[in-house]
């Protein structure tokens, strides 16, 4: 028995409307077949200024996006790096030079041998010991730039106590548009460090660091042209190398006089080491001959071999970074 009784204040029928959403608005467009219009609206299918605007505005926005995304990744590749870290800038530069063109047979595409990466600077890392210059990478540097538009910079470590003048220009002069990352194709950074061999970084989280100058060599040749498809000769190219790097430089004195008469005698048969065509293997000779001192004493094929090297144009340079 309920204690009192309340009599009901509306009928028992009344329809209520819920509300579908918190708030509306206006709607900024004009309905099709409605005469009134607002400010914002489409009018004889035109977009309005303030629309295009916010789009010039959005496509700037995604723009410079790319390009801070292009700077932190070539920044990972020697700041966080524990053996890149660098303390003094000293040039960057798009190489001017223009030595006589080599052509490369068959065609290397950036994105199948190292990855399709939107909006980074795909940039090659390389610490190098002054009081021994990595001349071929430095021939190989000069060769590349004349096929892809290279983003050269050169650094200098704390380690490195003493670095000659010519190393420090040795990618050439600083480039007008080196600020703009997104403009290159490959990014070429060469560290001058106390190190025992040459060290090369690519890609920090795929792939580990390259040791050693001829195996940095081989990585970079494969920008400009795929290794031989035949076997026989691909082994002929590797073999030239090793000899080159092991015996010619730094090997002993009878090394090297075997060395010189094997290719003597390979340039006897063929104007380049490993058959009609300028390959790997005369670059990684010429270099190590030129850093032995043996160049003045070659034997007569070695010696056209040489001359033939130096009318290409990218061995030009090579003995200044020896002073």
């Amino acid at each position: 028995m309920p204690m009192y009784q309340v009599k009901p204040v509306c009928g028992n029928h009344i329809k209520t409307d819920s509300p579908t959403c918190m708030y509306k608005l206006p709607n900024i467009h004009a309905q099709e077949g409605d005469s009134s219009t607002s400010e914002h609206a489409l009018q004889n299918g035109e977009v309005d200024p303030a629309v295009k605007a916010l789009e010039a505005r959005q496509d700037e926005i995604m723009r410079k996006l790319y390009e801070l995304k292009a700077a932190v990744e070539g920044l990972a590749k020697t700041v966080t790096t524990p053996d890149a870290d660098l303390d003094l800038t000293v040039s960057s530069s798009l190489s001017s030079q223009s030595p006589i063109s080599t052509t490369f047979t068959g065609v290397t595409d950036l994105d199948t041998l190292l990855g399709k990466d939107l909006g980074a600077l795909r940039d090659i890392v390389i610490n190098a010991n002054p009081a021994k210059p990595p001349l071929t990478l430095l021939v190989l540097h000069s060769v590349l730039c004349q096929s892809y538009r290279v983003l050269s910079t050169v650094h200098v470590h704390s380690s490195a106590a003493s670095v000659p003048p010519q190393l420090l220009s040795c990618l050439g002069p600083r480039h007008a548009d080196s600020y703009a990352r997104h403009m290159f194709q490959l990014g070429f950074t060469l560290i001058w460090k106390d190190v025992p061999k040459p060290q090369m970084k690519f890609s920090i989280q795929n792939m580990c660091p390259i040791e050693g100058e001829a195996n940095v060599a081989r990585f970079l040749f494969k920008l400009l042209s795929p290794y031989p498809s035949d076997p026989a000769v691909a082994t002929l190219v590797d073999s030239w190398v090793d000899m080159a790097f092991f015996q010619l430089a730094e090997g002993s004195a009878k090394e090297r006089a075997t060395v010189l008469r094997a290719l003597n005698s390979a340039l006897g048969r063929s104007p380049w080491l490993a058959g009609p065509e300028f390959s790997l293997a005369d670059i990684a000779c010429y270099c190590c001959v030129l850093q032995s001192g043996s160049a003045s004493s070659t034997p007569t094929n070695v010696q056209r071999w040489i001359k033939s090297c130096e009318n290409l144009g990218h061995f030009s340079h090579a003995k200044l970074f020896l002073k």
